[in-house]
Order: C-alpha cells, then structure tokens, then sequence
C-alpha cells in the first residue's frame, strides 16, 4: 500500500473573525490553519462550504500588474460570479468580460460602467444584442455574417472585435476553437461583411484555450490578429486598434510569468513601436483570479467497507462543484482525520494528511468518494489511495474556484455550497 506523511497541527487560538498568522509556518501549514481557523468558527455541520481568499485575490491583481502593467483585464464572469469576488475585483480596477445578459446586469449592479465590459459571446440572441444596446454595452465580439446581421439590425452603433481562432490550442485543457472563432479564409469576407453593413469593426479578439501551458500558443495568435489588422488596411478600412488576448492563464507564478513574457515579446515582435501607442491591449483572466481563491471543505456522511476497499459519501459532487473539477483533484485534496477528548466534541488537535506525499506513514487504502445523488456516476475520486477515513472527517479541496460552483445545479434537491469569506 502507499502511504502519507502524516502530521499533527494544532490549531493556533484565533478571536471570532480573526485568522491569526504565524511566521514559523510554511504557506501550506498556514494554508492549514487559516481553513481549520474557519471550521471552529462554523457551527459544526455536514454542509460543505468553500472558504473564499478575498486577500489572495488582491495579490494575484498586483501580479498581473507587475508582469502585464499595460494589459487591462476584463474578468470571464461566468468563470465565478460569487459577489464578492466581483466586487472585490471591481475595487481592484477590473473590468469584465459578460456572456450573457444576466452576468452584465450583474456586473452593472456593482456600478460599473458600461464602457468597462465586452459582451464577448460571438453567437447572440436578438433580444440579448437588443439589451446590450438598452444599458449601453457598446463592444462585442463576432465570427459569423448571421451576427453581422443581428447586430445591424438591434444594436448598429456597437463597435465589434473579429474572433479569430488561435492557429495552435495544443498544451490547452480546455479548447474553444471546434465552437468559436473565424477560419483565416473567412477573416477577409468578414471584415468586408461588417465594412458593407456600416458597422465598425476595431479589433481583433482570440483565444488560447482554457488553462494554457502551451505559452508559444499566444505567439501564433498574436500574429495571426497581426494579418487580421493588416487585411483590414488593405480593405481601407478605419485602423484597427484594440486587440484582445482572451484567457488561458493559470495563476501558478511560474506558468504565469511565461505566458506574460511571451505575450509581451509577441506584441513588439508583431506590433511596432508606432502601432502600439494607439493599441489597446485587453485580456480575459478568470480562471487566473478564481481558480486557487476558493477551497472547498467537505464532510464525510457516509463509508462503506468492502474487504480493502473503502467507500465514502461527501455532500458535494459532480451535479454540484465537481463537474470540471480539476484533473489533479487528488494532489489538491487535504483530509482532516479529527481526533478529540473533548466533551464539546470540538476537534482541537487535527491530524493532517496530505495527498499524494507517499514517504512513509499512514496505511492507505483504495477508495472511492461519491457525491450525494443516487446517480451512480456522481463519482469525485474512484480507486485512489486514501487514509483510513471515518464518518464527519473532512476533505479539502483546494483550488476549486474555476468553473465549479458556477456550474452547480439542484440536481435530487441539493444545492450548492455556500461560501464564507476570508479578507485578509
């Protein structure tokens, strides 16, 4: 059997509300005590709930600043429109990319301008155009001559970006190019498309792919806008000069400052000194500010022993947060196996056991953890090693802000995690 380390952490004494630091503490030991500070303060329960890192969020601000100072960024709402987080972005300067009606009133309940959102969502009912063009969200993105025609017709004053498809989505986890984004043989009809309906085309927009770590595939982009730019002079059309990167970015420092390099390089190469004083560089972060500020605390309801193997139920699940939970799901998982002398039943000394560090230690087991529906499928881990786990044990999941509790639905009736926020 594999096995983990295994190591006791004492939770430090903290005031209700306060999560106290502790220098002598490792990041992931005071990761630790910040999640095991909020479970004290939470009545005990078997709900799960995610722990929402307001203070993290800052921070990943302040690194996009310092390695993209001249990118603005337009947060992909639907990545995670908790409120908080959004209005913790609308305080850190951000504007917002919206795909939906629903996300821009939203977005402008915060009181943000309609000038700082893209409705970036190139395939648009006619009523959505025709709201856009009520609350004045006045740039969209396009690929098709049938949203030409919308657009013409519901909202003509709307400045538009061409979506062009990134010529390389390899290294991506998450493609977009089969859905979005117009052919190199297509671009040319589709600016003259636009050119004929009146309407103004000033930029090109494009997209890696979800979770890139192909970051030679923003190269290959960036010069395709850069032929897109180029047929548009020779079509004599006004100059183009907004030019949108999309997403792709992961928030681990490393990944991140690749990709910001090669965007940057990109831009001088293919843009001269010239044309980027009148370029407007935009970006579409969201898995970049959500994916690591959000972890998930879940509590075993349920086991089953078959011989060896170990079976769990948690309250969370594929119909829940789990449907594009991610693929290192495993590496990202802490039990909290609590041990207790304490009539209150308060667990004052945890035992932390930490995935995938097998160096010795706890005995583990193959096991499966399911969801709580009675769907067979609603799987979170199968056949992975785990310690020995009991009923109101704890799993936790970190990095589970992107694309999770977005997608939640009320499938059997359960509903989705609620969210408690850490500020600092």
């Amino acid at each position: 059997m594999e096995s983990w380390n295994v190591k006791s952490l004492e939770a430090l004494p903290s005031a209700p509300g306060q999560v106290v630091t502790n220098n002598r503490l490792d990041d992931d030991e005071y990761f630790i005590q910040k999640i095991i500070s909020t479970i004290k303060k939470l009545q005990p329960s078997e709900e799960a709930f995610y722990v929402l890192d307001l203070g993290l969020v800052s921070n990943l601000m302040d690194t996009r600043k310092r390695n993209l100072p001249m990118v603005q960024p337009f947060y992909a709402v639907k990545c995670n429109p908790h409120p908080n987080l959004l209005a913790t972005l609308v305080a850190q300067g951000s504007s917002f990319d919206c795909a939906s009606p629903s996300e821009i009133e939203s977005i402008l309940a915060l009181g943000v301008s309609p000038d700082h959102i893209i409705y970036a969502n190139p395939c648009k009912a006619s009523s959505h155009i025709k709201y856009a063009a009520e609350v004045g969200v006045n740039l969209t993105t396009y690929d098709s001559v049938g949203e030409i025609e919308k657009i013409q017709k519901w909202h003509p004053k709307c400045s538009l970006l061409i979506r062009i498809k990134a010529p390389d989505e390899s290294g991506c986890n998450w493609p977009l190019g089969s859905k979005f984004g117009a052919l190199p043989e297509e671009v040319s009809p589709l600016l003259q498309a636009a050119q004929t309906a009146g309407l103004r085309v000033v930029g090109v927009s494009f997209h890696v792919g979800g979770e890139s770590y192909n970051f030679q595939a923003y190269k290959t982009a960036l010069e395709a806008a850069k032929a897109v730019f180029q047929e548009a002079a020779k079509l004599s059309m006004p100059p183009l000069h907004v030019l949108d990167i999309g997403g792709g970015f992961v928030s681990k420092p490393s990944s991140f400052e690749a990709a910001t390099a090669a965007v940057k390089t990109s831009v001088e190469t293919y843009f001269s000194e010239e044309e980027r004083r009148s370029l407007t560089v935009i970006a579409e972060p969201g898995r970049f500010f959500a994916e690591t500020a959000f972890t998930l605390v879940t509590n075993i309801i349920g086991k089953r022993v078959r011989g060896e193997d170990r079976q769990y139920w948690i309250k969370e699940g594929f119909y829940g947060s789990m449907m594009l939970a991610p693929k290192t799901l495993l590496e990202s998982c802490i039990a909290l196996k609590c041990m207790s002398n304490n009539s209150d039943g308060i667990e004052k000394n945890p035992v932390l056991m930490v995935c995938g560090k097998a160096t010795g230690g706890a005995r583990t087991y193959s096991s499966t953890v399911f969801g709580p529906t009675c769907d067979s499928a609603d799987k979170v881990l199968d056949g992975d090693q785990l310690p020995e786990l009991e009923v109101n044990n704890l799993l936790v999941f970190r990095n589970m802000g992107a694309y999770t509790s977005a997608r939640s639905s009320h499938f059997h009736g359960f509903g989705s995690a609620k969210i408690t926020c850490l500020t600092n």
